[in-house]
C-alpha cells in the first residue's frame, strides 16, 4: 500500500491508557485524525475520553486501516502481528528498546503482508492538513510538496519546523525510526514517494552508522526528482554512539563525510546544514 495516497480513514490505537499514549491520543484527535477505538486487554467495552476499548482486534466491529502502538518493547511483536492478522495497512510502532530479533520479524512480517510498518523507536508520521499517526507536533508542519524523511526524531520535529518558518510546506513529515532494525528502509520510502503526486521533492536527514545510505544512493538514479540529502554526525567522535542505537559509525565507511560524498555523487543535493537544505528546497 501506498500510506501518501489518502488519509487513514479508521485508525486504531493499541494500549492506548498509559500517561504518555493518553496525551498522544488527545494530540491525534485534535490534529483530525479519525480515531475509532483502542486496543486495551481487560478493559474492553468501556471507554477513554469517548474512545471505545475493545481487549482485542478481532472484537473491532469493523477494519481499521491504520494502527499505532504504544506498547512496551516487548509487545511490539506480537502487536504488530495482531494488527497484520486484523489486515491493517499501515502500523506505526512507538517503543524504544524493541529486541532486534523481534524488530526483524516484524519487519518482515509486515512486508510478507504487504502492510507499511513506520518504526519502532519512531514519533510516526504527519500528512500536514490530513492526519497525524503518533507524536510529530501538528503545529510545526504545513501543507506543501516537499517530504522530510528522519532518522532522528528530534531532528524531524527540527526540519519540519524549519521548512515551515521557511514557507515550505510539506506532503509529509515522516520518522522512519531510530533503531538498527526498522519497518521500512530509505530506498522503499523514496519508491514510494516517486509515485506520489503530492511530493516534489524530498529532504532526507540520516545520521552516522550503519548503510542505509548507501542503498539510498544506489536507488537515486531512478527516482526523478529532486532529493536534498543531510547527514547529521560530521564532527562526532569516533567510536561513540549518538543518541540512539543506530548512530555509530564503526568504520569510515559509515561515516556522515562518507555518506554525504556517496550521496552527492549519486545525484543528491547534498549539504552540511539544515539551513542549507532549507535554502535548496526554496520554491518547492
Amino acid at each position: 500500500m501506498n500510506p501518501l495516497h489518502r488519509a487513514p480513514q479508521r485508525v486504531v490505537v493499541v494500549n492506548p491508557t498509559g500517561r504518555y499514549a493518553r496525551a498522544q491520543v488527545a494530540a491525534m484527535r485534535a490534529a483530525g485524525t479519525a480515531l475509532v477505538a483502542g486496543i486495551a486487554p481487560g478493559r474492553g467495552g468501556t471507554q477513554m475520553d469517548g474512545l471505545p476499548l475493545f481487549d482485542d482486534f478481532a472484537d473491532l466491529d469493523s477494519p481499521a486501516d491504520a494502527a499505532v502502538l504504544y506498547t512496551p518493547p516487548e509487545g511490539v511483536l506480537d502487536a504488530v502481528r495482531g494488527a497484520i492478522a486484523a489486515r491493517i495497512g499501515l502500523i506505526v510502532a512507538a517503543a524504544e528498546y524493541v529486541p532486534v530479533h523481534d524488530s526483524l520479524k516484524a519487519a518482515a512480517a509486515a512486508r510478507a503482508a504487504g502492510a507499511w510498518l513506520v518504526g519502532p523507536n519512531t514519533l510516526g508520521l504527519c500528512l500536514p492538513g490530513r492526519a497525524l499517526l503518533g507524536s510529530i507536533a501538528p503545529e510545526f508542519c504545513r501543507p506543501g510538496r516537499v517530504a522530510l524523511l528522519c532518522r532522528s526524531g528530534t531532528l524531524t520535529l527540527a526540519l519540519a519546523r524549519l521548512l515551515t518558518e521557511a514557507g515550505i510546506g510539506q506532503s509529509a513529515v515522516i520518522h522512519m525510526g531510530g533503531d538498527l532494525v526498522i519497518g521500512r528502509n530509505p530506498p522503499e520510502y523514496l519508491a514510494l514517494l516517486a509515485e506520489d503526486p503530492g511530493t516534489a521533492a524530498v529532504l532526507y536527514c540520516g545520521e552516522l552508522g550503519g548503510d542505509k545510505e548507501y542503498a539510498l544512493a544506489d536507488a537515486l538514479p531512478g527516482f526523478g526528482k529532486r532529493l536534498v540529502a543531510l547527514v547529521m554526525g560530521r564532527h562526532a567522535p569516533d567510536g561513540t554512539r549518538m543518541g540512539h542505537a543506530g548512530a555509530l559509525a564503526g568504520a569510515e565507511r559509515e561515516t556522515a563525510r562518507a555518506k554525504l560524498a556517496a550521496l552527492d555523487a549519486a545525484g543528491a543535493v547534498a549539504v552540511e546544514r539544515p539551513e542549507q537544505a532549507v535554502a535548496a528546497l526554496r520554491g518547492f
